[in-house]
């Protein structure tokens, strides 16, 4: 259970890309000069402070955090419109269906004790910002795949699941996003840049799909380019939860962590492993 960090790593590894996207598979390096956390890990921390401290799950709760933890880190990078939100006046939502929603939500797969408490929670997570039917369901595919992948199912039966509920393509390749040379250089790319759930959510799962271990999944999230850094998030948080993160890459996220964020992570931990698992 200890691999909560698993997305904030591939956040951080993928801060540096997202402008400046991989020229080819040997310019990727992990935790490059430079890296930095992002909105992703901020309002991934806000969620899980979420599950651990309001009881009933609220969405008042969720919206307050949200807009608590932002506060505190004005600066990591969050979108347009959540930007609006959060320094506005106004609880309601703002109909996106960005991926904030899938980028912040993996503390549910680890938190939840079955499929449908992970989609319902999912849900929550989701729609007091994003409640655009896209930016949920983008929600609950990543919940979904890290809570399967927490209790060890194998790599088809996450890819059938995904496919049966959320109805995203998942036949697809990496190679269907970047053509790369002979030399692994990049030729070209499906888009530039695109931060949508619809477009990012199936390509991070299918970096997981073909990955062989934690860090071929972040490289393979990385070089599809374009939001580099959630799309890294959330395929890490996925291959965090499957392969387990290396303890050098778990200590180096952690290191690079405020003291605040550092001990949501370590307490976040501690408190779904000893839930999911009570008897």
């Amino acid at each position: 259970m200890g691999n909560f960090i698993g997305g904030i790593a591939g956040d951080i590894i993928g801060s540096v890309y997202e402008w400046h996207n991989a020229k080819g598979m040997d310019d990727i390096e992990l935790f490059r000069n430079g890296v930095r956390f992002t909105d992703d890990t901020v309002l991934t921390c806000a969620v899980a402070d979420w599950l651990m401290n309001d009881e009933n799950h609220t969405s008042e709760g969720l919206a307050n955090r949200l807009r608590s933890f932002a506060s505190t880190y004005p600066y990591a990078g969050y979108g347009g419109k959540f930007m609006k939100w959060f320094k506005g006046d106004s609880m309601e939502p703002i109909g996106s269906f960005g991926n904030g929603s899938g980028m912040r939500v993996s503390s549910v797969g680890y938190y939840a004790k079955s499929l449908e408490e992970a989609m319902s929670l999912a849900k929550a997570s989701a729609e007091v910002t994003h409640n655009h039917p896209e930016g949920i369901k983008g929600a609950q595919a990543i919940a979904v795949a890290v809570f399967m992948a927490v209790d060890g199912y194998g790599k088809e039966a996450i890819k059938e699941e995904i496919e049966k509920r959320f109805g995203y393509d998942l036949n697809k390749h990496v190679a269907d996003y970047v053509e790369l040379d002979s030399e692994e250089n990049v030729v070209s790319r499906a888009h530039k840049f695109d931060a949508t759930c619809q477009v990012t959510v199936p390509e991070a799962i299918v970096a997981f799909l073909e990955s062989t271990d934690y860090e071929s999944a972040i490289e393979l999230a990385i070089i599809i380019g374009g939001d580099s850094d959630t799309i890294a998030d959330m395929a890490g948080a996925i291959a965090g939860a499957y392969y387990g993160v290396p303890q050098w890459i778990g200590n180096m996220a952690m290191s690079l962590l405020p003291e605040d964020l550092f001990m949501t992570v370590r307490d976040f931990e501690t408190f779904a492993t000893n839930r999911r698992y009570e008897k």
